[in-house]
Order: structure tokens, then C-alpha cells, then sequence
């Protein structure tokens, strides 16, 4: 405690446990510790005015801050206060803690006490349960017993009931009037049906039982059953007719309450088959004849069998449509009646396609004899065919309907294709027969209209000294190939409409394409075939009006006009047979791409069917290339025949001499060579422009041969002076420039060397040892060209070039030169 002279001792007790509760502030205790003694330091507001300071002692420094001392005093009596208060603070936790520990000691001997108490309580629950078990277990024994005996007490009396009614049916044969009320009261019909099932159940088994001994009260026992048996089959059959007969009445009345209860009654008799198939039998669309004539009209119109296969399809479309929306009403009707309206759906659908759909196919599709085709003026085959796809694409949509609505357990996809069996066995046979029929007819009309044509031009041509060689047009023609392919297209997609099996299609594919390759390979082959005559017939021409040296001025004229007769025909003769190539590349192109993008799809998913149908088309093919190959051979014979013509009519003996007049020699190309080139280069157009690829190198590069050949051969029957090997090489360097068209390598190289050769006939004798000896492969033709100079002799070449053994060869052109 502060003494009295203490400043601090006049202090209250400032510090309380309350000021620590709640929310403490440091600030606001230090606050209210040294606001009495630093009222300076207060608030403007609340501070009361200061006392003045004392006055200073003299001779002593004036205090720094007067009331430290008072704070000091203040500061340490807070802190005594402190002190207490953790004193009591702690007295009081020490307290708290001895009252946790005995009120804890407490609990924890409260809870085992519990812990006793419970485990007790489930002891005597245990033991409630299993008691409660074994009077539960008890009581079901108790309950199972009542139940059988029960059970047992219903059996004997319905026992006794069956034992009675079925003396009454053992009575007397045929005798059902001395029935109980039951069978013959209408409002229990459900009961009597029940129980006459039972009893037939019952008879028929005994009867069968005892049906196979021999003793003799066992005999006697199953006569007594079997009259029994008898007279409920009777019963059972009146009652079934009963039932069916109030099934039609509420049928009439559409009450289909009455309809359901004598359905669920008829159910117990056959499972109700009898019902279903009565119920099916009755429909209207099968038993009116109105309702079959109407299919007939929707389906064929007024044309009948004549009526188009899209006005077929529209038809049944139609049809299939009406019987589709009448099912799915029927399907209503039977859901609402019938206990197992799946199986009497079934029997409803089978119903439909077995009579009505079958009756209107059999009406359409009637097939034709394969021995005796229809006529194509009435439709052909291909009729048949058509009606048909057509047919069996919207009786497949049908079935998928029908499924769609319900069907039960009935294999409708299998039921439609068994519809079509019959036509399908034989489709790939009926398919080929139409693709011919089609070919003979289309075949026929072709001829018609060149035999028109011949008959109509024949006369005017012949006056006029036409050639006799038909028109390309009548030849061959790209749009009839097209239309062999569209006829086999259209088979095509019949045949993927009617199968879908990848083997079955693939099959019936490879056989379709076939036809087609047969009969493009036939056109194509007849045509070129056509065309060869054309130059069969220009040949012979040609051999007619061969004559000899020793005739006529007169005759020699009319040979050399009817040898350009013939040289016009030969060239008409080329060009069509050119045209006619061009157009069967055309055609086997066409061919090509639609086995690519038709054929090639259906039958890839089947091993080997590709590969075989491309060896087919191979070989086909085949058969026209070398049709193609004879006729430009005939044709390149036609070519040289005129080109040996125009060399031997139009070369002159003096084109490759010195003139005798002493006239500057001629450089041109001589007449013969201007003819040739003109005339090959106008037979040559059409080729050109006809021939692609491997058939037009190997066309030039053996017309280039022949040419060549040719030209050797004729140059050997002259002799030239140095102007006419200067001439000569003019008519080379002519012929050169041409057929280096040809784009023929090799043959562009056999005319530059025949150009190196003629210099034999340019250059002075004493040259000619040194003229090849940088090119030997042409050594042989040199010295052949050599014996042709017009100074070989004089100027005893032989002797020079040191010829001491020439060949038989040479011997002979010696002779003749002289």
C-alpha cells in the first residue's frame, strides 16, 4: 500500500478482472489510468481549464515534466494490483481444475455403469429375438399347415365337384341335357370352359393310362371313361361354337369388352388358336370378293398387263399402303381382345402375304416360257423383268412396315422371299435371255436401216462411180455400244434390288456383265468385219484392172480410170475403217469405266469374282484388237498399193537423169514424190486423228517399214547421173520431212541414212571408198546404190571400190544395167 506521503497513495483501486473481459484494449486502460493526472492531454472538448505552474525556486532548473512523479507512483500501484488480480486468477483455475477432475471421476463411473446396464439390455434383447423367431418359425409350420389343409379341403371339394360332373358326362353317350346348370348358364361360361377342360384333361389321361393293359376291370373302367371322353369333346365343341358365335355378334357390334372376355374364355381351348385363326378368317379384305377385284384395278388400271412397270410400282404402293393402314387398325383391335395379340398378329401377317399379296402378284407376275419369248412390241422379257424388281422392292418395304407395326415370332423376311423363290431360281437365266432379245431386236433395226439406206443411195452411187463402201454411221456407232451398256446397267441394279447376298450378287453379276461383253465384243468385231470387206472389195478392184505392157492406148486409159476408181475406193475404204477403230477405242473405253465404277464394287467382297471378270473383259477386248489389227494391216496394204501405183505411173525414167537437151537440171521433188506425200498425207489424216497410243505407233512404224521398203525397192529399177542423185535425195529429204509425223524414231532414222546414201550418186567416183567409212551399217545399201550410177561401167567403179567377188545380186542388176 503507497504510504500517505506517497502520491500515489490517495489512488482508488483502479483495476478490475472486468476490464480484461470481452473486447480489452490496452489503449483505452492506459487511457483511463493518466487522464486525471495529464488533463493536458485530454480532448479539447471535456479538458478543464489548467492550474498555472508553480513558481519556480529559485535558484533551482524548472522541471522537465512535473508529473512524472505522480506517474510513477500510479504506474507501480497498477502494477501491485496486477499482481493480485493473477493471484486470484489462479486461485480461481486451481479451484476450477479440482472440481473437473471429481466431476470427471463421476462421469467416467456414471458411463460403466451404463456400459453394464446396456450390454444386459442386449443380452435380454437376443434373447427376445430368438424367442420372437421360434414363435414366428411356429407360426409359419402353423400357417403352412392351415394353408395345405386348406388348399387341401379346396381340392377334395373341387374333386368332388369334377368326380360329380364328370358322372354326368359318364352317363349317357350323346346325352347333354341332364348337364348341371353350370354348363348351361351363360354368365358362368368362363367357369364351365375351365371346368370342362379339367375334366377332359382328366378323362383323355386315364383313358390313355389304362388304354394299354390288358385286365379286364381296367378295360371296363376306360369304356366307362371313354363315353365320358365322347361327351366332353361335345360339350366342348358346342361350347366353342358358342363362343364363337358370340365373338362374331360383338365383332358386328365392335364391343370389344365382349370381344376380350370370350377371347380370354377361347384361349382355354387350343390356347385360343381356333379363335385367332376364326378371328383372321373373318376379315373383310379376305373373304370380299369387291376388296380383290379393287387390288386388281389399283394395281393394273385399265391397261391390264400391258400397263407400264412405274404405273405397276405406283399401283402397289398404293395397295401396300391401304393394307399396311389396315393392319396397323386390325393390330388396335387385336392388342385390346385377344390375351396374346403377338401370335394372332403373326397369324394376321402371314394371312396378308400368303392370299391377298400372293393373289395380286400372281396376277402380274406371270412368267414367260423361255422357249416362246413375248414379243418386245408387247414388252418382252424385259416386261416381266421390270414388274418384277418393282414388285419385289415394295413388297420387301411392305414387310418392313408390317414388322414395324408387329408380327410376333413370324419370320416375315423369310415368308416374302419365299414368295419369290420361284422367280428368282430362274432370274439370272431370264435376265440373259432379255439382254439378247434386246441385242437380236436392236441388231435387226440396224440392218433395216443400212439396207433402206443401201437401197435408197445404191443406184445413184453406182451411176455416179461411187465406191461401195458403207458409212461409218453404219459401221459402228458409239451411241448403240452406250445403249448396250445402259440395258446392262439397268440389269444391274435389278439384280442388287432381288439379292443381297455379296456371293449371290457377285454370281449373278459376273453373268449379266457377260452378256454385255459378248455383245459389245460381236458389234464391235461384225463392224470392223464390215469394214474389212470394204477393203477386200477395194482390192479387188485393184487386181481387176491389172493389165499388161502390150496393149492398147485405149485400153491402157480405161485401166488407169478404173484404177483411180479403185485407188478412191481404197482411200474411202481406209478412212471408214479408221473411223470405225476410233469409234471401238470410244466404245471399249465407255466399256471400262463402267465396269470401274459399277461392276468392280459388287464384286470385290468376293474373293476371285474380280480378277475372273477382268480376264472376261480381257479377252473380249482381245477379240477386237485383232479385228482392229487385220483391217489396219489390210489398210496399210491398201496405202502401199496405191503408193507402188503412183510410183509406177507417175515416176519417170528421166526424173533421176542429166536432161538431154542440156536444160538446167530440175531440184524439185519429182512428180511422183509430190503425189505420194499428198496422197499419204490425206489418207493419213483420218489415222491421226483415229489411232491413240500403242495402236497408232505400231500403225506408222510399220506403214514407215513399208514405206521405206518400198521405196528402196522401186529406186532400184533406175539409174542416176550426179543431178539425179541430187533429185533423188530432194524426194528423200521429201519423204523424210513426212513421216517424221509419225513421231517414229527408228523410221526417221532409216530416211536420214537413205538421204547419206544418196551422195554414192553426188560425189566423184574416186570418193567413194572414203564416203562410209564412218558409218558401216549402211555399207550393204551403198554398194547396192552404187551399181545404180550411170557411170558404174565407164568409170570402172568396181575396180575401185575392190569388188573382186560381188554377189549373184549384183551380177544381176550388171546385167540389167547394160
Amino acid at each position: 500500500m503507497p504510504t500517505p506521503a506517497d502520491p500515489a497513495a490517495a489512488l482508488p483501486l483502479t483495476l478490475d478482472l472486468e476490464d480484461f473481459k470481452g473486447g480489452f484494449s490496452f489503449d483505452a486502460l492506459f487511457g483511463g489510468l493518466v487522464d486525471e493526472l495529464l488533463p493536458e492531454y485530454r480532448g479539447e472538448d471535456d479538458a478543464a481549464p489548467a492550474p498555472p505552474p508553480p513558481p519556480p525556486v529559485l535558484g533551482a532548473a524548472p522541471p522537465v515534466f512535473p508529473a512524472v512523479d505522480e506517474l510513477l507512483g500510479l504506474f507501480k500501484h497498477s502494477c501491485k494490483e496486477l499482481v493480485d488480480l493473477r493471484k486470484q486468477i489462479d486461485k480461481r483455475l486451481q479451484n476450477l481444475k479440482t472440481e473437473v477432475a471429481v466431476q470427471d471421476a463421476k462421469h467416467r463411473k456414471t458411463l460403466g455403469e451404463l456400459e453394464k446396464g446396456v450390454d444386459g439390455l442386449f443380452d435380454s434383447f437376443a434373447r427376445l429375438d430368438s424367442r420372437i423367431s421360434s414363435v414366428g418359425q411356429t407360426a409359419a409350420k402353423i400357417g403352412d399347415h392351415l394353408q395345405s389343409a386348406e388348399s387341401q379341403r379346396e381340392t377334395a371339394g373341387q374333386t368332388i365337384d369334377l368326380i360329380k360332373y364328370l358322372m354326368e358326362f359318364n352317363s349317357t353317350p350323346g346325352d347333354l341335357m341332364e348337364l348341371s346348370p353350370l354348363f348351361s348358364d351363360d354368365s358362368r361360361v368362363a367357369e364351365a370352359a375351365s371346368i370342362a377342360q379339367k375334366l377332359r384333361s382328366f378323362a383323355e389321361e386315364d383313358v390313355g393310362r389304362h388304354g394299354v393293359t390288358t385286365a379286364v376291370g381296367s378295360a371296363n373302367a376306360s369304356r366307362g371313361l371313354e363315353v365320358a371322353v365322347a361327351n366332353l369333346q361335345d360339350y366342348c365343341n358346342e361350347l366353342e361354337n358358342r363362343l364363337l358365335a358370340r365373338f362374331d355378334a360383338a365383332s358386328q357390334r365392335r364391343e370389344l369388352s365382349t370381344m376380350a372376355e370370350c377371347a380370354k374364355i377361347l384361349s382355354q381351348f387350343n390356347r385360343g388358336t381356333s379363335a385367332m385363326q376364326h378371328y383372321v378368317a373373318t376379315r373383310p379384305m379376305f373373304i370380299d370378293v369387291e376388296i380383290m377385284n379393287t387390288d386388281i384395278q389399283v394395281v393394273l388400271g385399265d391397261e391390264g398387263l400391258q400397263a407400264d412397270s412405274n404405273y405397276i410400282g405406283d399401283g402397289l404402293a398404293q395397295l401396300y399402303k391401304e393394307i399396311t393402314d389396315t393392319v396397323r387398325r386390325e393390330a388396335t383391335t387385336i392388342t385390346a381382345v385377344f390375351p396374346s395379340p403377338n401370335e394372332v398378329m403373326a397369324i394376321l401377317v402371314q394371312r396378308v402375304l400368303e392370299q391377298r399379296v400372293t393373289t395380286i402378284l400372281d396376277r402380274i407376275l406371270i412368267k414367260p416360257s423361255l422357249a416362246s419369248l413375248p414379243p418386245l412390241e408387247e414388252g418382252g422379257l424385259l416386261q416381266y423383268l421390270r414388274v418384277l424388281a418393282v414388285a419385289y422392292d415394295k413388297t420387301k418395304e411392305l414387310a418392313k412396315d408390317l414388322q414395324s407395326i408387329g408380327c410376333g415370332d413370324l419370320d416375315i423376311e423369310g415368308l416374302t422371299e419365299s414368295i419369290y423363290v420361284a422367280h428368282k431360281d430362274e432370274y439370272t437365266e431370264f435376265e440373259q435371255a432379255s439382254l439378247r432379245q434386246l441385242y437380236q431386236s436392236k441388231m435387226a433395226e440396224l440392218r433395216a436401216e443400212a439396207k433402206q439406206q443401201s437401197e435408197s443411195t445404191g443406184s445413184i452411187g453406182r451411176a455416179k462411180g461411187a465406191s461401195l463402201t458403207a458409212s461409218p454411221q453404219q459401221l459402228i456407232s458409239v451411241t448403240v455400244v452406250t445403249e448396250f451398256v445402259r440395258w446392262n446397267e439397268e440389269a444391274i441394279a435389278r439384280c442388287t434390288v432381288l439379292f443381297s447376298q455379296p456371293t449371290t450378287v457377285a454370281a449373278n453379276v459376273r453373268s449379266i456383265f457377260a452378256c454385255l461383253l459378248d455383245q459389245v465384243s460381236q458389234y464391235l468385231t461384225e463392224g470392223l468385219d464390215r469394214a474389212r470387206e470394204s477393203l477386200n472389195e477395194a482390192a479387188a478392184m485393184r487386181d481387176r484392172y491389172v493389165i499388161g505392157s502390150s496393149v492398147s492406148r485405149r485400153v491402157a486409159a480405161a485401166a488407169a480410170s478404173a484404177a483411180e476408181a479403185a485407188a478412191s475406193a481404197g482411200e474411202s475404204s481406209c478412212r471408214s475403217f479408221m473411223i470405225a477403230v476410233q469409234r471401238c477405242a470410244s466404245s471399249v473405253a465407255i466399256l471400262q469405266q463402267y465396269f470401274s465404277n459399277t461392276i468392280s464394287r459388287l464384286l470385290l467382297p468376293v474373293d476371285g469374282a474380280h480378277p475372273s471378270a477382268c480376264e472376261d473383259m480381257g479377252s473380249a477386248v482381245s477379240v477386237v484388237e485383232a479385228a482392229a489389227h487385220k483391217g489396219l494391216l489390210q489398210c496399210i496394204d491398201t496405202v502401199m498399193s496405191e503408193v507402188e501405183r503412183l510410183l509406177s505411173s507417175e515416176q519417170k525414167a528421166t526424173d533421176y537423169r542429166t536432161p538431154d537437151d542440156g536444160a538446167l537440171p530440175d531440184h524439185r521433188p519429182t512428180n511422183a514424190c509430190i503425189r505420194i506425200v499428198a496422197y499419204l498425207s490425206r489418207v493419213l489424216e483420218v489415222a491421226f486423228n483415229a489411232l491413240e497410243g500403242l495402236n497408232k505407233q505400231s500403225f506408222l512404224t510399220e506403214l514407215g517399214n513399208r514405206l521405206h521398203k518400198g521405196l528402196l525397192n522401186h529406186w532400184q529399177k533406175f539409174t542416176f547421173s550426179p543431178s539425179g542423185g541430187l533429185r533423188l535425195k530432194r524426194d528423200i529429204t521429201e519423204y523424210g520431212d513426212f513421216v517424221r509425223s509419225f513421231n517414229a524414231p527408228s523410221i526417221d532414222e532409216k530416211f536420214e541414212l537413205l538421204g547419206i546414201v544418196a551422195n554414192v550418186f553426188i560425189v566423184a567416183p574416186e570418193s567413194l571408198a572414203s564416203l562410209f567409212e564412218g558409218t558401216p551399217s549402211i555399207r550393204k545399201d551403198a554398194l547396192r546404190f552404187i551399181q545404180l550410177r550411170d557411170d558404174y561401167k565407164t568409170a570402172n567403179i568396181a575396180s575401185m571400190l575392190t569388188i573382186s567377188q560381188p554377189n549373184n545380186w549384183y551380177r544381176e542388176r550388171g546385167k540389167k544395167n547394160v
